[in-house]
């Protein structure tokens, strides 16, 4: 007969493989328990479908903070807010936000990649309908700041903090890397789509160029208290065809040396 063995801990009671050290400190001490028949041991459906569900029940847990802090974020500024009130607010203890975000910097992060990922949304009509480059780059920017619209009195005082160099706020800072990228390759969309002839190594710098401009929308938008932020979107008009026009005259003899010249300057700023 089969010799009685302890099998340990059963699947539900582990920690995956993958998570971290740091993680598994941050995990409450009790999680809600899963619905359904406990798993048999040797029978492989009963022990994954579990598993499926918990990944689910986590990312539902994720957003649910996620959006319980952008909106205490919106209602009562960032350093008014705390972890506590996020977790309260999404419904869950202290240490189960602490587990899936460590810090309030990492749901800034979250509001940074969630902003991006409704950017790219909302411009999908414009980079499908328009071929020019200055309607293109006019259009994109103006989504921008139709999606960051909501959160204007917040953005004003979140970029106290994040205009500091050595701030993890910072969008030039590693932590933003992942959402500056993506926005980067938003750019890169604008320009590939648009009929535009430029030296190869101008056009392959065009996309971090029209990031940099757009921040420089950006913060103009944190600082415009006019009605619907009117100033802004005129800005964005008036300036469209001129960056459109500085780009096309760049594949000009006389002036692509002195393009070598502003990406060196470029360079050395941002490295």
């Amino acid at each position: 007969m089969p010799r009685n063995v302890d099998t340990g801990p059963s699947l539900l009671e582990t920690a995956p493989p993958q998570e971290s050290q740091l993680a598994q400190d941050r995990r409450p001490a009790q999680e809600p328990a899963e619905t359904g028949d406990p798993a048999r041991p040797g029978d492989p459906a009963q022990a994954v479908e579990p598993k499926q569900r918990r990944g689910t029940k986590g990312e539902q847990t994720r957003s649910a903070i996620a959006e319980a802090a952008l909106r205490l974020f919106k209602e009562n500024g960032y350093e008014a807010t705390t972890m506590r009130a996020i977790a309260k607010e999404a419904g869950v203890a202290t240490g189960n936000a602490y587990y899936y975000y460590g810090s309030k910097e990492e749901l800034i992060q979250e509001y940074y990649a969630r902003n991006q990922a409704e950017h790219a949304a909302a411009c999908r009509q414009v980079l499908e309908a328009e071929t020019g480059l200055g309607p293109r780059i006019r259009g994109v920017l103006r989504a921008l700041i139709d999606v960051q619209a909501p959160y204007h009195a917040f953005a004003a005082k979140l970029y106290k903090h994040a205009a500091e160099p050595a701030s993890p706020l910072s969008p030039f800072g590693p932590a933003s890397s992942p959402t500056r990228a993506a926005a980067i390759s938003l750019y890169a969309e604008v320009i590939n789509g648009a009929r535009l002839r430029v030296p190869a190594t101008l056009r392959s710098r065009l996309p971090e160029l029209l990031w940099l401009y757009s921040m420089g929308i950006v913060v103009y938008w944190v600082h415009d208290s006019s009605p619907g932020c009117e100033k802004t979107y005129r800005l964005i008009d008036s300036t469209a065809p001129i960056a459109e026009r500085l780009i096309r005259l760049a594949r000009l003899p006389v002036l692509r040396s002195m393009t070598r010249q502003l990406l060196s300057v470029l360079d050395n700023v941002l490295n």
